[in-house]
């Protein structure tokens, strides 16, 4: 029934900016490819590319570090040795080598896409407000590490897993899932959140301020290899410096999670238990292995983000 309305194409509408003579397509004002642009006319758009290539990025670097990072956790829970951590994976074979991996798959892709997408998204009103830059970045980086932790379940789980002592506890992700919501609660999946707060919050101040200001370091006239290198490099150094300021928390955070069950305990009564029980050194066992999984993580993952972002 023609009752005299005319409808149009979303494509076919153009929005019209009141600070310039440009018009765009609707449907490409939602995602605009260059979140930049959307700051100087001051608009609040979603833009999907930082969700999509944070996600690239992570799924790119959890499927090369993933066997470091299982080494890195056996120093940590059982306070032993690179050798002690090898030769336990190796005696267990490589089906529990990668036992424990779809967490932090699923994991690292959801929390990078959160961690680029909802920086982004904040950072770039607070700039439109004319918030100081140093401010509008660190309040972004929070919020956005706040945000990270809706998908904490999987981090314990993974703590689980990647622990011996419950190879025989749980069959697979699915299986402990199960076990924990039913055995447990909803709450015991949270365990161990105020470190993950603490460290999400300070960690990402830290990579985003840091990474702004080596970035622009960058040669405007260097060849693709060469700022593929930067961006490596400068993802590198940061990660690596990052999480070995962070990394007494993360030891913390795993000695809350390894316990399934009882008493919930405090960040600083789990912080004053592993000193008293294995000694201050205990809370950078194994740091060595994980600053240089951190360089060439975060390497990557800059390197492969800022790639990605260029197909988009």
């Amino acid at each position: 029934m023609d009752n005299g309305v005319k409808v149009i194409p979303a494509d076919k509408v153009v929005v019209k900016d009141r600070n310039s003579d440009l018009s765009l397509p609707l449907s490409k004002k939602l995602l605009l490819s260059n979140p930049e642009d959307d700051v100087s006319r001051g608009g609040l758009y979603i833009n999907l590319r930082e969700f999509v290539c944070g996600w690239g990025a992570a799924f790119i670097n959890i499927a090369v570090t993933f066997p470091v990072s299982k080494l890195i956790f056996r120093q940590m829970i059982h306070n032993v040795g690179v050798s002690n951590a090898f030769g336990q994976l190796s005696n267990e074979g490589f089906y529990f080598l990668y036992r424990g991996i779809l967490p932090p798959l699923c994991q690292k892709t959801i929390t990078l896409s959160l961690m680029f997408g909802i920086y982004e998204e904040c950072r770039r009103p607070l700039m439109a407000m004319q918030v100081p830059p140093l401010l509008a970045k660190s309040s972004a980086a929070i919020i956005a590490g706040s945000v990270e932790v809706i998908i904490m379940p999987l981090e314990r789980v993974q703590t689980l897993l990647q622990d011996q002592r419950y190879n025989r506890s749980f069959k697979n992700t699915h299986h402990a899932f199960r076990v924990i919501a039913s055995s447990y609660g909803i709450a015991e999946f949270y365990r161990g959140l105020v470190p993950i707060l603490i460290r999400n919050g300070g960690a990402n101040v830290c990579f985003f301020v840091a990474r702004d200001e080596l970035m622009a370091l960058s040669p405007a006239n260097s060849s693709w290899w060469g700022k593929t290198t930067h961006q490596f490099v400068s993802g590198a150094v940061i990660g690596a410096v990052t999480s070995t300021i962070f990394y007494p928390l993360n030891v913390v955070k795993v000695h809350i999670q390894s316990k399934l069950g009882g008493e919930y305990q405090s960040l600083l009564s789990a912080f004053v238990e592993i000193v008293r029980e294995r000694g201050g050194a205990s809370l950078y066992r194994g740091v060595h292995l994980n600053y240089t999984r951190a360089f060439f993580s975060w390497g990557i993952i800059n390197a492969s983000y800022e790639f990605l972002k260029k197909l988009w």
